[in-house]
Order: structure tokens, then sequence, then C-alpha cells
């Protein structure tokens, strides 16, 4: 038996190459022209959208600014793909017939050479779409970065020790009304910031403190602290020592500071000290005094770092 013995069969089948006038890889669209205009106009937009979110969120617009530009550059780059896909990418179908017998080397090659040839002519006849995608998806993944970089910011370095009260710092309220000795009834609350930096966004978290008028007469919530509550006015960081939340809420009749968040709570008559829920500290509390024009102001600073603990923290 000779060595052809042991060797397959072979007829010669021609391998029919599809060549670029086929219809089958013509576009869906009846206006390839109009089509290919209408996307590019879509991904121009899309790229209007995502630099506008990435300004947006880099200056600190409304957040209806944000999502709205985020949602409509993500929509309309998406879209824009799906209809280059749908309307100007060859439909086929291509059929490739299934022979028995094994192709030569030289028609796989030839095979091989058409697939490639056809792959690089689609995307070279929309050169233009392709780029503004690239273009388009580029600016999303440098917007995408902003988070990162803007959320670490700067060093805190010592600002978390300190807030913007001082000696003689008057108690206004949001609309920067000051407040007098009959402001408040006995049991009445109010959130107060130093004047001058009640709409300051920067400092508002720190400065915020929650002012309650337990009695109408002085009050002594420490030793060493009997002159920080006249008139029974005591001020207490609204900030609460477990995870910063607004301790925004007052059970007058169980005299209690509550945290809405995570339900810690505070007694205002002993110091702020928790008496229930996570918080490990007590609230700090600020001295205050009335001045001359029967303003209430503060006496001092906070004696100690409001909120939560961290890392350089100094005060217990």
């Amino acid at each position: 038996m000779s060595d052809t013995d042991h060797q397959p069969s072979r007829t010669r089948v021609p391998m029919p190459i599809a060549t670029l006038d086929d219809p089958h890889l013509g576009d869906a669209a009846q206006n390839p022209a109009r089509v290919e205009a209408i996307i590019a106009a879509v991904f121009l937009l899309a790229i209007v959208m995502l630099a506008g979110f990435g300004a947006a969120y880099w200056q600190n617009w409304n957040p209806w600014i944000l999502g709205g530009t985020f949602g409509a550059g993500l929509f309309l780059l998406g879209f824009g793909l799906t209809a280059w896909g749908k309307y100007l990418m060859p439909q086929g179908p291509f059929v490739e017939e299934r022979h028995v017998l094994a192709s030569t080397p030289a028609e796989r090659n030839s095979m091989a050479a058409a697939l490639v040839e056809r792959s690089a002519v689609v995307v070279k006849r929309r050169r233009l779409l392709g780029g503004l995608f690239a273009a388009g998806s580029g600016i999303f993944g440098i917007v995408a970065i902003f988070p990162l970089l803007r959320s670490l910011g700067p060093v805190p370095k010592t600002s978390f020790d300190r807030t913007d009260w001082r000696r003689g710092s008057l108690l206004v309220d949001s609309n920067g009304r000051a407040v007098q000795r009959d402001t408040l009834v006995v049991g009445g609350i109010m959130t107060v910031f130093p004047i001058g930096y009640q709409n300051n966004i920067q400092s508002q978290s720190m400065d915020q403190t929650v002012l309650i008028r337990v009695q109408d007469t002085d009050l002594t919530t420490e030793k060493g602290r009997e002159t920080w509550a006249p008139a029974g006015y005591v001020a207490y960081s609204k900030m609460c020592t477990h995870l910063g939340c607004p301790v925004g809420l007052y059970e007058q009749e169980l005299e209690l500071l509550v945290c809405p968040c995570h339900q810690s709570m505070f007694n205002v008559r002993n110091g702020a000290v928790p008496q229930f829920g996570p918080a490990p500290r007590p609230l700090p509390q600020l001295a205050l005094m009335f001045n001359d024009d029967g303003y209430l102001a503060a006496q001092a600073p906070y004696d100690q770092a409001v909120g939560p603990g961290f890392w350089e923290r100094t005060t217990t």
C-alpha cells in the first residue's frame, strides 16, 4: 500500500470570497450619509454633556446638573454606538459553506486575508464616527477620575481641631438673626452659627451648634462650667461624636438630644454625656454669655475638637 493510500482524498472546491460590492456587506440604512451625520452629531453632543459633567463636578454645581449631564452623556454615547452598529455595519447574513473535505493551506490563507481586508475596510469607512466615539470615551475616562482627585482634596492638617467660634462671636441663625434673651422659650431649640459664617458652605458643618433653653435661670452642666449656660441657654456641637451626623432632635420631657442616624442620645443637663447609642464621647459644649447689647455670644471657642474621632485628634 502506497503512502497516498493513507491520506484523505482531496477534491478541490472553489471557496467563494465575498467582495466589497456584495449586498450583504452594504449598510442597513437607506441613506448612510445622513445616518452617519446624525450619529456624528449625537457623539458631539455626548462629548459636550460629559465635559459639562466634569465642569459641574469640579465647580460643585447643583446636583440636578451633575445627574443631568452625566446621564445625558452616557445615554447619547450608548445611543450613537448602538445606531452605528444597527444602521452602518454590514448586516449579513454571511454563510460559509461547510465542506466535508479539508481546504488547502492556500485556500485558508486566502479566506483569512479576505476577512482581514473586509474588517479593515468597514472600520476605515467610518473613521469619523470611530474618532468621535473614541473622543467621547476618552473624555468620560478623564472626568471619571475627577471624583477620586476631588474627593481626596487637600490635606486637612489641623482644620478639624478648630471651628470659627471665637470669644465674642454672636450666635445667629441661618438668616443671620442674633439670639437675644427672649428668643427661645423654655424647651425651645434652634441651630446657630458664629456671625459671618452662617452661610459659609466650607465651615457650616464644623460650626453648626444646637442651642436649647433648658430653664429660665442659669444652668451648670458640669463642675467648672458654672457660667457656661446663662438664663438656661445651653449650646452643644451639632456634630455627633459617633460618625458626624447632625444631632437635630430634642426630647423635651427627657431632656435628651437625639441623633436620628444611629439613635445616640445625649443628656443636655450633664454636659451631653451619651445615655444610649454608639456615640463614644459627650458633645462638646460651647461656653455662652450675654454681651453688653443683650445678645448671646460665645465666651470662648470650643475647648476641644468637634465631631467623631480621627487619627490626629489630641482631645478625648
